[in-house]
């Protein structure tokens, strides 16, 4: 009885021989499978009937420009956030191709995450260094991926500066060395407290001295960010405009003026242990100490899509997050959830409900973008433009189109003020948040490269 238990659990050789069997007795099983060795799967079974619908033409439409690039760094969010402030300024400065620099929210994020997390470390000092949380803390001490609440606090705080003030440097491009370098000395500072602790040390002056190292090494690798500025530039009637000595929180005040505390962040998570119109918040998810808390919304995917479609209309981008790498084609520019016909090709469909992918973790929010443009039929949506931060040299000079159904079944978040909610979601906003696991899906950082 054992023996036939552990067979059964066991792969038979005559089962692999009934599975290659079934393959050889289709020739056109040699014909898809010599196309995926030479093309790749992907490239073999892409539905070219997707590329015609995906038409980069739109009822509604919102005038930008020239494409950020974030090189080979994860600060999607980053660069998605101040996209939507740099199509306000472009209208403001008159202006072509304006930024914002994005090296400069990255230092401070990069300051405020190390604090965040020696924070961490501190309040879980008596908790087993095996145990989930300490484990989930030590995993990523430091991250380039975020949030939108996250660059609230960020600009609340700090405020902004222009691309020209603070530029990028080889590791704002290149990122990888820099964050292996902070996540070793932020877990060797993790064991210092730890041992610390048990000897009752005033550790919050340690931690200061830690952080002054933290600050060394982003000042050299980053550059150190500005108290105040000269902002100057031609504008494109060719007038010159000069501002003397202004700081980064006059800055924003004076040129974007957005009272961030309007926008607030619908997600959609059909999942059964969140319920629509309630608020969610995640434990242990933030950059900054005191700074504004990870909140969403949880709403049906018509009423997303409705409040993104009102925004647009307004001539105002929206910030969005998604499952980028889910059914798209990078190069072209597509995201469409029938690009790729797996069920032919195969013989069996491959694909989970939103809802089953974010439980079995098939899925999760990966990369914001822009939405910068939408085609209604009859009032309803069948293709939005979005606006990427990977460079001109993919999808339509940096543009990106994405089906309607790709939208329903990949995004998770949008951003919008609160203006367009009506009064029931008004009221559902304001409710205390429900508090997450810090490893609920949920609590996954936009950070694609």
């Amino acid at each position: 009885m054992t023996n036939e238990i552990v067979s059964q659990k066991e792969i038979a050789l005559q089962m692999v021989k009934s599975f290659s069997n079934k393959i050889q007795e289709n020739p056109q099983n040699q014909i898809i499978k010599h196309a995926m060795m030479k093309n790749g799967i992907q490239g073999s079974i892409e539905n070219k009937a997707s590329s015609v619908a995906m038409n980069h033409v739109f009822s509604e439409e919102i005038k930008t420009g020239k494409v950020t690039n974030q090189q080979q760094s994860g600060r999607c969010w980053m660069f998605a956030a101040l996209n939507t402030f740099n199509h306000r300024l472009n209208d403001i400065f008159n202006l072509k191709d304006f930024e914002l620099s994005q090296n400069y929210t990255n230092f401070w994020d990069k300051f405020e995450k190390a604090n965040y997390f020696l924070e961490n470390v501190l309040e879980t000092a008596d908790e087993p260094l095996d145990g989930r949380l300490v484990s989930w803390i030590l995993a990523t001490p430091q991250q380039d991926g975020g949030q939108w609440d996250m660059l609230v606090s960020l600009i609340d705080k700090y405020g902004i500066v222009p691309k020209q003030v603070m530029p990028e440097t080889f590791h704002s491009s290149k990122s990888s060395e820099l964050n292996n370098l902070l996540d070793a000395k932020l877990r060797e500072d993790a064991s210092k407290l730890r041992e610390l602790h048990k000897e009752g040390t005033d550790l919050q002056e340690v931690k200061e001295a830690m952080l002054s190292e933290i600050y060394t090494i982003l000042v050299y690798a980053l550059g150190e960010p500005p108290q105040t500025f000269d902002f100057e530039f031609r504008d494109e009637d060719n007038v010159f405009h000069r501002e003397e000595g202004i700081t980064p929180q006059e800055f924003y005040q004076k040129y974007v003026g957005l009272n961030l505390d309007d926008y607030v962040s619908i997600i959609n998570a059909p999942t059964a242990d969140k319920p629509y119109g309630k608020t969610y918040t995640v434990e242990r998810l933030g950059n900054v100490i005191g700074g504004a808390p990870i909140k969403y919304l949880n709403v049906d995917m018509e009423t997303l899509k409705e409040l993104a479609v009102e925004q647009i209309k307004d001539n105002e981008s929206v910030w969005f997050g998604c499952d980028v790498g889910q059914d798209s084609n990078r190069k072209d520019g597509i995201m469409d959830s029938s690009i790729y016909d797996y069920e032919n090709a195969f013989g069996f469909p491959i694909h989970l409900s939103k809802a089953d992918r974010l439980d079995y973790h098939d899925g999760m929010l990966t990369h914001a973008m822009v939405l910068t443009g939408v085609n209604l039929v009859n009032g309803k949506p069948n293709r939005w433009k979005v606006e990427n931060s990977w460079g001109e040299k993919v999808g339509n000079k940096g543009y990106f189109v994405m089906s309607d159904n790709w939208m329903n079944d990949y995004t998770y978040q949008v951003v919008v003020h609160k203006k367009y909610l009506s009064e029931g979601l008004r009221k559902a906003w304001e409710q205390e948040p429900i508090t997450l696991k810090p490893w609920d899906p949920m609590g996954s950082l936009a950070m694609m490269k």
